[in-house]
């Protein structure tokens, strides 16, 4: 026998807004931003997206019976008009609780291609408790990476070799052990570095960590090597494994172009290994403001499958991300309990027991920025420059205590400029870049209440 046509829809789409509905911690709630097309209301649009990421389609079909509606439609219980946020809350039962990939597949799937909306981007998501408990988290946290680093408060400085590619695992290794003895502690392969003809990962990964062990013991500071270990599931965890027999403490990946599941596949190793995430590609969905997918939507799913410390943007370098938008997902990836914010399209969230992971801004990057990033994002955070040590007047090894002044600066109490006075890799640096001027215009106040209070 036939099942009936629910009976309570009057056009297709129909019957997911209520208004009186409050979600529950089993539900999985998700913010949009919503333009809808020519001639539909936000609110038919916010109904159609629920029905298409879910139980739906675009007419009434006699397979979906009014029960079934009533135990699995989404409710969509939130809708500003003036700024076209919308809030949908979906029933746990419609998820896999470990299928990352499935549950995009809803509610980040074809409701982009819909003919329905002019433009749609996923703000945010609030997972069920439930669902977080199934989940590793990272594998260190803030806190071991501290400890495994033994750099108990100031910031972690890093580098990119450079350039990207081309150089052979030789030159490789000694451009990260000037970057070391010049004050990094972290310096990683370039995301598009993985093995080529020119520079096999193997034989890159071995000379490399030789060259950290020499820097360790000249500098009397513990340093790390971001191995790329991106590649086919198979061949990353061969190359994992490698890193590890090695005496590496990190690996890195590219968590977007590899895939949510082979990430999570890889955390679920156990290799006693800090997990660096890059997001190379992320800017093809979360640059445009009023569509695709937002920054912290991705930076919650990697805290979530176990990265430890993540790319997120760069506060003030090349990258377009705006201030209040790093600080958010900075916020998001380090607290356990998050508050939710409007006007930053945060929505709530309890991370119970999952470790936090800690933020890396990078990208156009240099000394003078190093002040502004501090003040951002607090301590907790590795600043991350290629080009802004690499392309010191003086080389790498100039560069890298640049940058490492720079920190200390801020962590005394000093203004850059006035740092710069005594230390002149740092002088040579702002002068190169400007930075005398910005410190000047910016910070300049700053400081002088904190000399005040001392």
């Amino acid at each position: 026998m036939a099942q009936k046509v629910v009976s309570n829809r009057v056009k297709e789409y129909e019957g997911y807004l209520d208004y009186n509905y409050r979600p529950t911690k089993e539900d999985l709630v998700c913010e949009y931003y919503i333009e809808p097309a020519k001639g539909i209301t936000l609110e038919s649009a916010a109904q159609r997206i629920a029905s298409e990421s879910s139980i739906g389609t675009w007419t009434d079909i006699g397979t979906l019976d009014q029960k079934m509606f009533d135990e699995l439609s989404p409710k969509v219980f939130f809708v500003d008009k003036k700024i076209g946020i919308v809030r949908i809350a979906y029933s746990k039962e419609l998820f896999e609780e470990r299928n990352i990939p499935q549950i995009l597949s809803s509610i980040a799937g074809n409701i982009f291609g819909m003919n329905d909306v002019k433009n749609l981007k996923l703000m945010d998501i609030d997972l069920p408790e439930s669902f977080i408990k199934h989940y590793r988290g990272p594998y260190y946290g803030i806190e071991g990476i501290r400890k495994l680093m033994k750099v108990k408060d100031r910031p972690f400085v890093g580098t990119i070799v450079k350039p990207k590619l081309g150089l052979g695992e030789v030159a490789h290794a000694d451009v990260a052990y000037q970057a070391w003895i010049g004050g990094c502690d972290y310096v990683k392969d370039d995301e598009n570095l993985t093995s080529m003809s020119f520079n096999n990962f193997y034989k890159r990964v071995n000379v490399t960590l030789k060259a950290r062990a020499k820097a360790e013991g000249e500098t009397g500071e513990r340093k790390a090597y971001l191995a790329n270990v991106t590649a086919p599931y198979g061949e990353m965890i061969k190359r994992a494994k490698h890193v590890v027999a090695q005496g590496g403490e990190f690996v890195m990946v590219d968590v977007l172009t590899l895939g949510w599941s082979a990430v999570q596949e890889l955390r679920d190793q156990d290799l006693n290994v800090v997990y660096h995430g890059h997001r190379a590609m992320h800017a093809a969905f979360t640059r445009n403001p009023y569509h695709g997918i937002s920054m912290l939507v991705i930076a919650k799913l990697c805290r979530l499958i176990g990265i430890d410390q993540l790319h997120i943007g760069g506060m003030v370098g090349k990258m377009y991300e705006g201030k209040e938008e790093v600080k958010s997902v900075g916020e998001e990836i380090e607290h356990k309990v998050i508050t939710q914010n409007l006007a930053t399209h945060r929505l709530k969230e309890d991370w119970h027991d999952l470790k936090p992971m800690i933020a890396v801004c990078s990208g156009g990057l240099h000394p003078s920025k190093v002040a502004p990033i501090i003040h951002g994002m607090g301590r907790d955070v590795i600043i991350q420059a290629g080009g802004g040590i690499h392309g010191h007047p003086k080389g790498t090894v100039a560069g890298a205590m640049a940058m490492r002044q720079a920190v200390d600066a801020e962590m005394q109490g000093y203004t850059a400029e006035e740092y710069a006075r005594t230390h002149s890799e740092l002088r040579e640096a702002l002068e190169k870049w400007d930075g005398l001027n910005f410190y000047d215009k910016h910070y300049k106040k700053h400081y002088e209440k904190l000399k005040k209070k001392k």
